[in-house]
C-alpha cells in the first residue's frame, strides 16, 4: 500500500498521539494504524454504554443496600462483616465512577472534563477496583482460618484488630498499585480532530517499556495472585467441612455441609469466570506489544473489541458480589428485613422474634451451621 504525503503526514501525528516516538517505534504499530475494521466502532461503543448503565444502575442499588444495611444491623460482633462492608464500599465506589465513562464512550473517546477530574475518576476507579479484588482475597483466607482453626471462639479484641489493620493495609496497597498508571495520565489534544483524550503519556524513550510493565503489574495484582489464594483457601475451607463428619450426624447436618460447599465452590467459580477472560486477553495483548505473537489486522481487531468486552463484563462482579457474599446469608436477609419491615415493630415483638432467629457466625461466613453441628 502506498501512501501521499499528507497520509503520511497524518499517520505520523496519529503515531505521536499514541506515544510511540522515536527508535521505539515498531512496524506492528504503524500497521496497526493501517487495518481496516472489520466491525462498527459505534455499535461497539453504544453496547458498552448500555452494558455500563446497566452495571451502574444494579451495582449501585445492590452495593448501597448492603452497605445501609451492614451500618444499621447490629452484627459488628462478626468482624467478617468488616471485610464485607468494606467489599461494598469498594464495589460502590466503582460502579459511582462509570457514568463519566459512559459520557466519555457516548462522544466517541472524547474527554470533556478536563485532566484533573481524568486523573482523579481514573484513580477512584482503579483503587476501589484492586480493593475489591484484594478483600476478596483476604476473605477467603479469614474464612479458612475462622473455621479451621478458631470457629466461633476466636473474636478477641485482638483479632479485631488485626483485621481492621488488615483493611487499613489493603487501601495502601491498592491505592499503590493504582498510583503508576494513574501518575501517566493527561487529558491530551487529538492531533488529527477536535477531540481531546483522557489516557497515559508515558517517557518517550521506552513508552513501550512502560505500558508493557504496567499491564503486566495488572495481571499479577489482579488475577495472578489473588485468584491461586482465593481458589485455595476455599478448597481447603471446602475440604474441612466435608471431613467434619462426626459419628450420628443427622441427614439435616450433611445437606448443610452440602450446601455450605456449593456456596464456596460458587465463590471461586464467579471470581474466575469474571476475571480470567479480561486477564487473559490482556495478556494476549501484552505478548502483542512485546512482538512474541506476529502481527495481524485480525490479532488488532480482536484485541480492541475483545479487550473492551471482557472489561466490561469483569465489572459486572460488583453486581454479583452483593448476592453471593450478602443475599445467600440469613443473617443478611434477617437484618434486611429487620431494617424494612420491623422498623417500626418493636412493640409487637416481632422484631425481638427476629433478633432471636439470629444464628452463630459460622453460618454468616457460609459455613457455621456445620460448625455448630459439629
Amino acid at each position: 500500500m502506498s501512501l501521499s504525503v499528507n497520509e503520511l503526514t497524518e499517520l505520523m501525528e496519529m503515531w505521536a498521539e499514541l506515544n510511540f516516538t522515536g527508535d521505539n517505534m515498531s512496524s506492528h504499530h504503524v500497521e496497526a494504524l493501517l487495518c481496516p475494521a472489520g466491525f462498527s466502532h459505534a455499535a461497539v461503543l453504544y453496547t458498552l454504554s448500555v452494558l455500563y448503565i446497566f452495571i451502574f444502575l444494579v451495582g449501585l442499588a445492590a452495593n448501597t443496600l448492603v452497605v445501609w444495611v451492614n451500618l444499621r444491623s447490629e452484627r459488628n460482633r462478626f468482624e467478617t462483616h468488616l471485610y464485607i462492608l468494606n467489599l461494598a464500599v469498594a464495589d460502590l465506589c466503582v460502579v459511582a465512577t462509570l457514568p463519566v465513562w459512559v459520557s466519555s464512550l457516548l462522544q466517541r473517546g472524547h474527554w470533556p472534563f478536563g485532566e484533573a477530574v481524568c486523573k482523579i475518576t481514573h484513580l477512584v476507579f482503579s483503587v476501589n477496583l484492586f480493593g475489591s479484588i484484594f478483600f476478596l482475597t483476604c476473605m477467603s483466607v479469614d474464612r479458612y482460618l475462622s473455621v479451621a482453626l478458631f470457629g466461633d471462639g476466636g473474636n478477641s479484641r485482638r483479632k479485631k484488630v488485626v483485621r481492621r489493620v488488615i483493611c487499613i493495609l489493603v487501601w495502601l496497597l491498592a491505592l499503590a498499585a493504582s498510583v503508576p498508571d494513574t501518575y501517566f495520565l493527561q487529558a491530551v489534544k487529538s492531533t488529527h480532530s477536535d477531540a481531546t483524550l483522557c489516557r497515559p503519556v508515558y517517557p518517550t524513550d521506552n513508552p513501550r517499556e512502560w505500558m508493557v510493565g504496567i499491564q503486566l503489574s495488572f495481571i499479577v495484582l489482579g488475577f495472578a495472585i489473588p485468584f491461586p489464594v482465593i481458589a485455595v483457601f476455599y478448597l481447603l475451607l471446602a475440604s474441612s467441612i466435608g471431613n467434619a463428619n462426626p459419628p450420628g450426624s443427622s441427614a439435616n447436618s450433611n445437606q448443610e455441609r452440602r450446601i455450605s460447599r456449593k456456596i464456596i465452590l460458587t465463590y471461586i467459580v464467579v471470581f474466575l469466570v469474571c476475571w480470567l477472560p479480561y486477564h487473559g486477553v490482556l495478556l494476549v495483548d501484552t505478548l502483542s506489544l512485546l512482538n512474541v505473537l506476529p502481527f495481524s489486522c485480525r490479532l488488532e481487531n480482536f484485541l480492541y473489541v475483545s479487550l473492551h468486552l471482557t472489561q466490561c463484563f469483569s465489572l459486572i462482579h460488583c453486581c454479583i458480589n452483593p448476592v453471593i457474599y450478602n443475599f445467600i446469608n440469613r443473617n443478611y436477609r434477617y437484618d434486611l428485613m429487620k431494617a424494612f419491615i420491623f422498623k417500626y415493630s418493636t412493640k409487637t415483638g416481632l422484631a425481638k422474634l427476629i433478633d432471636a432467629s439470629h444464628v452463630s457466625e459460622t453460618e454468616y461466613l457460609a459455613v457455621a451451621a456445620v460448625e455448630n453441628n459439629v
